[in-house]
C-alpha cells in the first residue's frame, strides 16, 4: 500500500465517522476491503390477524397488579367477553370501572364463581393470593389464568397440580414477557424452523424500575407501590415474582420437561427502608435439554425511558438470537427488537408486525379443551423451580461502598 493510498483511506474513516457512519462498521469494512457484507435488515410483513373461531364469557377478579389490563386485552382480541369483575382496592376499582363502564360490578369473589354462565377467571391479586382463588375456581368449574407468579409456595403449586388433575380444569399463568411480547414469539418460530440448530442455553437479562416518571413501571399505573409490594411472603420474592417470566422462556425455548435451579443468590443493595425487600437476584438452572441464566435487579436508569432494558439470547448450536424487547438502547425506542446470526447469515429484524396468537388460541383452548395456548405441565414446571429458586437462595450482603 503506498503512502497515498493509506493516507486516503484513513480520511475516509475520518470522514466516515463525522457523518456518523461508523454505525454500520460491518459495511463500510465490507465496502473499503472490496468484499461484499452479509448483514441484512429485515422487517416481518404486516401479517393477516385471523378473527378468532370461539367466544367465552370471562371475569376478571382481584386487580391488585395493572397486568390485569394486559391480560383483558388479549382474552377479548381472542374472542372473550367480559361480563363481571370484582376488586378489592378502591384505586384499583375506580380505574377500572372507567375502564370497562358498561361491565357488570360483582359484590364478591362467590358472585363470580357462582355464575354458571361464566367459563374463564382472570385474576392479578395479590401474588400468594392467586393459587387459591385459582383453585376455588376450577373447584367451580372454570378456568383459571392467573398473572405472574402463579404461585409463592411449592404447596400452592402442588395444589394447583392435584386440583387440575381432579378437575380437568386449566390453570393457565400469563408468562406476558413471551406470550405477548412479539419479537420473543418470532424468536421461537425461528427455533422450531431450525435457524440455529439446537437450542442448548438462554441468558435472560431483566431489569425493572420500581417507578418511572410519575407512575409504576411496566403496570400502567399511576400509584405508588402498594405495601404488599416490598413483603416477600406477599409478592413471592424477586426470583419468584419477576423471575417466572425467564425461567418459562428458559423451559419454552429449550424444550426441557425437568429442570433443576443449580444455585440461586438475593440481595437488598439500595432499599434499607425496606428490609426484606429484594432488589438483586439471579439463578443458574440446568435441564434435560439444555442450560439457563437468569439476572433479575430494580435498577433500571430514569434516561431509559421505558421500565426495563429486557434481553434474551439464545445459543443454539448453529447459531445465536439475541432480542431487545422494550427498547434498542443508544439507538431507538423501537422494541420487538430480533439478532440472529448463523452460518449463512446475519439479521436485524424489526418485529413489530408479528401476531400475538395467545389470546385467540387460549379462548379456543377453554372451548375445545385443548392446550395449544401454553403447555399445562411447563407452566407450572416453571411456577415450581422459581419458588425453588427462591427458597435456596444465598442471601448476599455486600459491603457499602
Amino acid at each position: 500500500m503506498s503512502a497515498n493510498e493509506s493516507v486516503n483511506r484513513r480520511e475516509f474513516f475520518r470522514r466516515a465517522g463525522a457523518m456518523g457512519m461508523l454505525g454500520a462498521m460491518p459495511d463500510v469494512m465490507a465496502f473499503a476491503e472490496g468484499g461484499q457484507s452479509n448483514v441484512q435488515h429485515e422487517v416481518v410483513p404486516k401479517q393477516e390477524v385471523p378473527a378468532p373461531t370461539d367466544t367465552i364469557n370471562f371475569a376478571v377478579c382481584g386487580m391488585s397488579h395493572d397486568h390485569i389490563y394486559g391480560m383483558v386485552g388479549a382474552i377479548i382480541r381472542g374472542g372473550g367477553k367480559l361480563v363481571a369483575w370484582h376488586g378489592a382496592e378502591p384505586n384499583k376499582i375506580a380505574r377500572f370501572a372507567k375502564a370497562f363502564p358498561n361491565v357488570k360490578q360483582a359484590h364478591s369473589e362467590e358472585e363470580i364463581l357462582n355464575d354458571k354462565s361464566i367459563h374463564l377467571v382472570l385474576s392479578s391479586t395479590i401474588a400468594n393470593e392467586r393459587a387459591p382463588l385459582g383453585i376455588r375456581a376450577m373447584k367451580a368449574g372454570k378456568d383459571f389464568l392467573s398473572d405472574k407468579p402463579g404461585a409463592t409456595t411449592l404447596e400452592q403449586v402442588e395444589a394447583i397440580r392435584k386440583t387440575v388433575k381432579e378437575t380437568g380444569r386449566i390453570y393457565a399463568i400469563l408468562y406476558s414477557e413471551l406470550l405477548e411480547v412479539k419479537a420473543a414469539v418470532y424468536a421461537g418460530e425461528l427455533v422450531k424452523q431450525g435457524k440455529i440448530g439446537r437450542v442448548i442455553q438462554t441468558i435472560n437479562i431483566a431489569p425493572h424500575q420500581i417507578v418511572q416518571g410519575s407512575g409504576n413501571a411496566g403496570n400502567g399505573g399511576a400509584d405508588a407501590r402498594p405495601d404488599w409490594f416490598w413483603v416477600p411472603e406477599q409478592y413471592g420474592g424477586i426470583l419468584c415474582d419477576i423471575g417466572s417470566h425467564q425461567v418459562e422462556q428458559f423451559l419454552y425455548y429449550t424444550g426441557s420437561k425437568s429442570a433443576e435451579v443449580v444455585e440461586s443468590q438475593i440481595s437488598n443493595i439500595a432499599h434499607p427502608e425496606h428490609p426484606k425487600f429484594q432488589d438483586f437476584g439471579d439463578m443458574v438452572l440446568r435441564g434435560d435439554k439444555g442450560f439457563g441464566y437468569v439476572r433479575l435487579d430494580w435498577f433500571t436508569p430514569d434516561a431509559l425511558g421505558t421500565w426495563g432494558d429486557g434481553r434474551l439470547f439464545i445459543l443454539g448450536t448453529k447459531g445465536y438470537i439475541e432480542v431487545r424487547k422494550y427498547t434498542n438502547v443508544g439507538v431507538n425506542k423501537a422494541g420487538n427488537n430480533l439478532f440472529m446470526v448463523n452460518g449463512t447469515e446475519q439479521k436485524f429484524i424489526d418485529c413489530n408486525n408479528v401476531d400475538l396468537p395467545f389470546g385467540r388460541q387460549f379462548v379456543s383452548d377453554v372451548v375445545h379443551r385443548t392446550h395449544t395456548a401454553q403447555d399445562q405441565a411447563q407452566a407450572l414446571l416453571a411456577a415450581e423451580l422459581v419458588v425453588r429458586a427462591q427458597k435456596q437462595a444465598k442471601w448476599v450482603k455486600l459491603d457499602q461502598a
